[in-house]
């Protein structure tokens, strides 16, 4: 499924994506990277696309809030897409300041909501996707949150993941069939290599991904985990238990290479931008043996600068060779 996008777009559309562009550029800590070696028209869709996400995410995770709070402003919100789907904003929306934030007032909603309408037609995307984008992240607001097997997980990390990925591949451009289940595990590789890096902050939160059946194969506790966070040194058991979990991410990110040549020729340096910055942060956390409760483990600008130039030379080269 392939689809062209056009980057011949009205003042008030050209000012929605903007909005979302400075999002993105301030943000976006892996993904706009990748968006900034994609044409312009699929870039701001990226850009829509990662803005409406930020705002679930910020809803589900303002700890300034109590979770009451937070689930009545993420029903207001997704009630109020829903709407906008089915009718223009009326905002008159102006040139919006990249320093604007998204949670300033409605009217950024609404700029955030009337560039991803203008992206799903442009490049079919269901609502069905984005609705369960949005249900994934709601799974963020239970007090506790807990998996009992890997099935479980790998659900949530379709729902916030995987989803994310079925969208970008249609924004890329594909058409071949066989990219949908890729881009799925593609995701699921991108979500466990986060679950990885964040383990610490997560379990402070009461969330818990590393599902049940892993922590019993390993003779792990949540109180044992609590105690990690609290500083206590990681065992060589447990060093073994999260290595367990990145090897399975290893075996996800296989179909990252599969993927990328089904990609549309302009899309595939994005990928491998996307691809390269995500696995070289899992490399580095095994390259640290798994010690993720001490100093959050991260990629240097300097890093992503240099993944960023080679994706760039080959977007160039793609386009000369199209």
């Amino acid at each position: 499924m392939s689809q062209a996008g056009s980057s011949n777009v009205d003042a008030r559309t050209a000012a929605a994506y903007g909005f979302c562009r400075a999002i993105a550029r301030r943000e976006a800590k892996n993904f706009y990277w990748a968006f900034r070696v994609l044409p312009r028209h699929k870039s701001d869709a990226m850009c829509a696309v990662y803005a409406f996400m930020r705002r679930a995410d910020d809803i589900a995770d303002d700890e300034s809030k109590p979770l009451e709070a937070r689930h009545g402003e993420m029903k207001s919100w997704l009630e109020a897409w829903r709407k906008a789907r089915s009718s223009e904003p009326e905002t008159t929306a102006g040139e919006p300041s990249a320093s604007s934030s998204s949670n300033d007032c409605a009217d950024a909603d609404w700029l955030v909501f009337f560039a991803l309408s203008h992206t799903q037609r442009t490049f079919a995307i269901p609502d069905e996707l984005l609705e369960q984008l949005v249900q994934g992240t709601a799974m963020d607001l239970e007090p506790v949150q807990t998996y009992a097997t890997f099935d479980d997980l790998y659900r949530y990390c379709y729902l916030v993941a995987s989803v994310v990925g079925l969208v970008c591949i249609r924004i890329f451009g594909y058409s071949d069939a066989r990219a949908e289940k890729l881009a799925e595990e593609t995701g699921v590789a991108f979500q466990l290599t986060n679950i990885l890096r964040d383990v610490k902050e997560d379990v402070e939160r009461g969330r818990v991904y590393l599902p049940f059946d892993l922590l019993d194969e390993f003779g792990e506790t949540l109180d044992e985990l609590r105690s990690l966070v609290a500083g206590r040194d990681m065992t060589e058991r447990e060093r073994a238990m999260l290595a367990t979990l990145a090897i399975r991410a290893e075996k996800y990110y296989l179909a990252a290479g599969r993927l990328t040549p089904l990609l549309d020729r302009d899309s595939r340096a994005a990928m491998w931008v996307l691809v390269t910055i995500y696995h070289r942060l899992l490399v580095r956390i095994a390259e640290r043996r798994m010690e993720v409760f001490g100093e959050r483990i991260a990629l240097s600008t300097a890093e992503k600068l240099g993944v960023l130039v080679r994706g760039a030379t080959m977007a160039a080269w793609n386009r000369v060779a199209e």
